[in-house]
């Protein structure tokens, strides 16, 4: 049907869903279906009672001169080629991705989702303006679960973790100042920071998660006011910050007088066993601004999160929601507190825990078999595994090669805030289809990067 509507003029009328049933061989959904792409690829436009036409696409033959803008932005730029596996995921059918940090549609509740926002449009004053911290039982829904001394009022209802991330950082640091970071990080966070003019310091970490004596030179150095941190499956390691060390951070934050930022948006991706409870639960002096998501349990559209966030600071953070969007959509809201307080809710997430410690167990035994020469250890949560390439392998370069022969990786070097101490490679279990994918990724990733093999390179590209 796209190829009969590229031969087709601007405002031509489609043939008839019952024509198209005819032509095709297919039932009327089918062809509903396929109508519906085709309208969201701006193939097509949908007229009830007269019928679907052809799209009159704009076409500009004359491109304007953008080249003043150049002098008026500055140098300040937004980078995002870290994301792009992110941002602008692969739409080729035959790439297996292991790249993407959501769920595969396969993995998500999308029935689940679909009935919980039938019925919130059906509420009466569904579209009604929401208070701007969000509806109550949405925000006492995340206090409950935190298990900790957290009220209802302490919660923010936000537009998703990104941008949950984004306000706190905005609220935290002022343009121009330090962050500290725990190194590796996620990347996004990474680019929300210097989007807002924020200059993130590293802090290395290890498997047990950041350096506690390193963190509290690094607030001496640089006189951070905040610390940003993932202190439960950090994405990409996958570690967990160790109990001893829980203490030690905050003890390093107090002494400097600043923030931890705690980003807890993968605590629901356990493989199994309970994750410790948050920094937030240890801390009595709202020094702990805490993010979490519902998004990677659940689906990339479901931008739901929520900062809790005592004090001063709860009260920058409310302003800024008002300047930034007021409010996340009432109905949005509804349905989500319709999703999350059903049993299914609680039996999606334990399937979903079973799920991801198979396809890690799947995709660490096909890493070991395949790319040996990748040095990883699985963790107890989370979408990915973190490998280390071995010394003279490049990961920008790894990366390119594995894409040509049918695979998506992301090369670890956006995941430093600085220089990286060597090449790694973040592969995610997730996004694939099925677990058969996993396996099929590894291979392709085998052939393309030889050296991972432990075999003898032989000619034909050179060295990735």
């Amino acid at each position: 049907m796209r190829d009969e509507v590229g031969r087709l003029q601007p405002g031509e009328r489609l043939p008839s869903t019952r024509r198209l049933v005819e032509l095709h061989r297919v039932s009327p959904v089918t062809v509903s279906r396929a109508l519906a792409a085709l309208g969201n690829e701006g193939l097509v436009l949908s007229r009830p009672g007269a019928g679907t036409f052809v799209a009159d696409t704009l076409v500009r033959r004359d491109p304007i001169d953008c080249s003043w803008q150049t002098v008026t932005l500055s140098e300040r730029a937004v980078d995002t080629a870290g994301l792009s596996p992110l941002a602008d995921p692969p739409h080729d059918d035959d790439l297996v991705s292991l790249a993407s940090g959501y769920l595969h549609s396969s993995l998500m509740p999308v029935r689940l989702m679909s009935a919980a926002l039938s019925r919130a449009a059906r509420l009466p004053g569904a579209w009604e303006r929401p208070p701007t911290a969000g509806i109550h039982g949405l925000r006492l829904f995340f206090a409950l679960n935190l298990g900790a001394n957290v009220d209802a009022r302490d919660v923010l209802v936000t537009s998703g973790g990104e941008s949950a991330i984004s306000a706190v950082f905005r609220a935290l640091v002022a343009p121009g100042s330090p962050l500290l970071v725990e190194s590796p990080t996620y990347p996004g966070a990474l680019a929300v920071a210097r989007a807002a003019g924020i200059r993130p310091v590293p802090v290395p970490s290890d498997e047990e998660g950041v350096l506690p004596e390193l963190l509290a030179e690094a607030f001496a150095r640089t006189g951070a006011q905040a610390f940003y941190c993932q202190p439960t499956y950090n994405n990409p390691t996958g570690s967990v910050l160790g109990t001893d060390r829980r203490a030690s951070v905050l003890e390093a934050a107090a002494a400097a007088q600043a923030f931890v930022v705690e980003d807890d948006c993968a605590r629901f991706l356990s493989h199994g066993r309970r994750p410790p409870p948050p920094l937030l639960t240890r801390d009595g002096e709202g020094r702990v601004v805490y993010v979490t998501s519902l998004t990677k349990v659940a689906s990339p559209s479901l931008r739901v999160g929520a900062v809790v966030a005592r004090g001063p600071v709860a009260h920058r953070l409310h302003a800024m929601r008002v300047v930034d969007d007021l409010f996340v959509p009432r109905p949005v809201q509804e349905a989500t507190l319709d999703l999350v307080t059903r049993p299914a809710w609680d039996s999606h997430l334990r399937g979903l825990t079973q799920t991801l410690g198979l396809r890690s167990r799947s995709l660490a035994r096909a890493l070991s078999t395949h790319v040996p020469a990748l040095a990883f250890s699985p963790s107890e949560g989370g979408m990915h595994i973190w490998g280390r390439l071995p010394p003279g392998l490049d990961d920008t370069e790894a990366t390119l090669a594995a894409r040509r022969s049918g695979v998506v990786v992301m090369a670890g070097r956006p995941f430093f805030p600085a220089e990286p101490p060597a090449a790694y490679l973040r592969l995610t279990f997730s996004a694939a289809a099925t677990i058969d994918d996993l396996e099929t990724g590894v291979r392709r990733l085998a052939h393309a990067v030889p050296d991972l093999t432990g075999a003898p390179h032989e000619g034909g590209g050179g060295r990735a």
